[in-house]
């Protein structure tokens, strides 16, 4: 079973969905893993209801924070802010279907990460840097 989420996930990678930028966009938010160099940006655009209407992601970095983003991408079409603001870790996790080491475990949450951020209007996240 393992195999065939790899091969899911090296799909992703290469032929990634909703690959892109919108412009404009309601909510876009950009933030990377500075341990590792991946860079993720969401753009949504949301509908009169306040719905995701459209979703594109743009940036770089390893197999499984590109695989994640386009998974995510495509799981929150449809979904309110309030539905994507209670996303959780372990839906995505589920999404990508493979035990993750501690490292790569970060790589696959930064586009939930960069997600929720947009969804809550943040500049910085509570207790970084800025």
């Amino acid at each position: 079973m393992d195999d065939l989420y790899r091969e899911l996930i090296l799909d992703h990678y290469k032929h990634p969905h909703n690959y892109g930028t919108l412009d404009p966009a309601d909510i876009s938010y950009e933030d990377d893993n500075p341990l590792c160099g991946d860079r993720i940006r969401i753009d949504l655009r949301l509908d009169d209801q306040g719905r995701v209407s459209d979703v594109r992601f743009s940036g770089k970095g390893c197999a499984i924070s590109q695989a994640s983003a386009s998974m995510l991408t495509d799981e929150i079409k449809g979904k309110t802010l309030d539905e994507l603001r209670n996303f959780s870790k372990e839906d995505l996790l589920d999404l990508l279907g493979v035990p993750l080491s501690p490292v790569r475990l970060k790589c696959a949450l930064l586009s939930l990460k960069v997600l929720k951020a947009g969804a809550y209007g943040l500049t910085t996240w509570p207790g970084e840097e800025e």
